[in-house]
């Protein structure tokens, strides 16, 4: 094994992803977490990991959001890889009569940020993912109607998940850069449990990280 020259941290939803990752992310400069489901634990559990690093002389580089998460079809189709160039709160604002207003639009916060250019170039490079839009959500979307509404306010999304805005706010309040990827469970849209496909997503995952290792061994904070 040889020694990431950055000390990533890698935060998954649940110990299944977590899993999925360590299985193929053996670097003594990367750690692997559990840090909970939802934008909100996962801001609270990233931000302790990268407090509690900071705070022993060893910080952080680099934060990864990565699981599974659903798929706009037909651009990410169950099985594939996504890297998002922009990390974005999908619900982060306000319902209007006119439509919803994303923060932002309302005069505070912030709803997006963006991993490194050369960083996300890399992965692709690596990994074969599909770039665009991640957008993070606190309620699943479970309709046809709700995605479509999605995909028309964020024309670029590819994937929808739960905890990347949350740990991407964590890094910026740490100065850290960020990165998402997510392997394809299922499409965005109606619930049919009996059509995800979560133990083919998690191999992805696994395969994913295995390819993964070298640009994270090889990354640094200024190549952005």
């Amino acid at each position: 094994m040889t020694t990431s020259a950055v000390r990533v941290l890698v935060a998954t939803a649940v110990p299944a992803e977590r899993d999925a990752v360590a299985r193929a992310l053996d670097l003594p400069g990367v750690d692997v977490i559990a840090a909970g489901v939802g934008p909100a634990l996962a801001a609270a559990s990233t931000a302790t990991a990268l407090t509690r690093a900071a705070l022993a002389g060893t910080p952080y580089g680099l934060a990864v959001s990565t699981g599974i998460a659903g798929g706009f079809a037909p651009h990410a189709p169950v099985g594939s890889l996504v890297v998002a160039d922009e990390i974005t709160a999908a619900d982060l604002g306000a319902e209007t009569p006119d439509g919803f207003l994303p923060v932002t639009e309302l005069g505070f916060g912030t709803v997006t940020h963006r991993p490194p250019e050369t960083l996300v170039r890399d992965v692709v490079s690596a990994t074969g993912a599909h770039p665009g839009a991640v957008l993070t959500v606190s309620t699943v979307t479970g309709t046809a109607a709700r995605a479509a509404e999605l995909r028309a306010r964020h024309p670029r999304a590819l994937a929808e998940a739960m905890e990347g805005f949350g740990v991407a706010e964590a890094a910026a309040a740490h100065g850290t850069p960020v990165l998402e990827l997510r392997a394809i469970s299922n499409p965005v849209g109606p619930r049919d449990r009996a059509a995800w496909r979560i133990g083919d997503a998690l191999a992805a995952l696994t395969e994913a990280f295995g390819k993964l290792a070298p640009v994270l061994e090889s990354w640094q904070p200024h190549d952005r």
